[in-house]
């Protein structure tokens, strides 16, 4: 009698919900985006949206950034232009940092106006940039699998050998690291750790979730949700279609991930739903 109730017991409880995106909206019109990073400054939030508008590889002089703001109506689509192939995008007291095919780049926010260009030695496919707590810049290159390190105004190799670097995010003092089908953690002396293993296709973007899980987008067309565990589990394929899912940004206060659509030109926003069961 009691293996009964005890099978009662069990089909009665909740069954565990997995995390899912369901859309929200979508904006058309961009012209090759790469990367979203959500901004807030004081009440205001919005998002920045890095545009190749070119060749990914060509110094150029087209690409630049745009503003769009949450509920996906475009703010401001030439906030500044004039990059060459921008990808990855960090913001840092009032500054916005910025992987621009070989150069480092900083731009004043509150006046749009680039303060800085600092080329990364040997570099050739600048791709994600990140900052740390104590305003250290990390910027990655995907074709020389590096990761540059910039402090006190000199901008040097870090780590070498990470094989296709791209995804970048500082963390309480360690670097994660997505790349390949790999997601990996450098501590601050460089030791390298596995997190995760086993993406379908070539990670790109980088997101901490905020519970310590990450949700990592690969350029193709896959989006992965990332326990602490290093178990990953899909969330969105739009291979089919040929929709390539680039830099993704995330608002950990409203769990909606912005994605942009490399190849369809536009910026999409998703809400994260099943978290509570993680």
């Amino acid at each position: 009698m009691n293996k009964y109730l005890a099978l009662l017991f069990s089909i009665s409880l909740p069954l565990s919900a997995a995390p899912k995106l369901e859309r929200l909206w979508q904006t058309d019109g961009f012209r090759v985006p790469e990367s979203v990073l959500v901004h807030q400054q004081q009440d205001d939030n919005y998002l920045f949206v890095s545009e190749i508008d070119g060749a990914g590889n060509a110094a150029d002089g087209e690409g630049g950034i745009a503003l769009l703001n949450t509920d996906g109506t475009l703010r401001d689509h030439n906030w500044l232009r004039g990059l060459n192939a921008p990808k990855g995008l960090a913001a840092y007291q009032g500054k916005l940092y910025v992987a621009d095919l070989t150069e480092l780049v900083i731009i004043d926010i509150g006046s749009a106006k680039v303060t800085a260009k600092i080329p990364a030695p040997d570099s050739v496919f600048l791709n994600d940039v990140t900052v740390d707590d104590n305003g250290v810049v990390y910027i990655s290159d995907t074709r020389k699998n590096y990761v540059y390190k910039y402090a006190d105004g000199e901008i040097s190799i870090w780590l070498q050998n990470i094989v296709s670097a791209n995804g970048l995010k500082s963390i309480d003092g360690d670097l994660y690291i997505a790349g390949a089908d790999l997601l990996l953690k450098a501590d601050k002396h460089g030791e390298i750790t596995q997190v995760a293993k086993g993406f379908a296709e070539r990670a790109d973007g980088l997101e901490p979730v905020g519970n310590g899980d990450f949700i990592v987008s690969c350029w193709a067309g896959l989006i992965y949700y990332v326990y602490t565990d290093g178990s990953i589990t899909e969330l969105f394929d739009s291979r089919s279609q040929k929709l390539n899912t680039a830099d993704i940004g995330w608002d950990p206060q409203t769990s909606t991930l912005y994605v942009p659509t490399f190849s369809g030109n536009s910026v999409a926003a998703y809400r994260l739903s099943g978290l509570e069961a993680n």
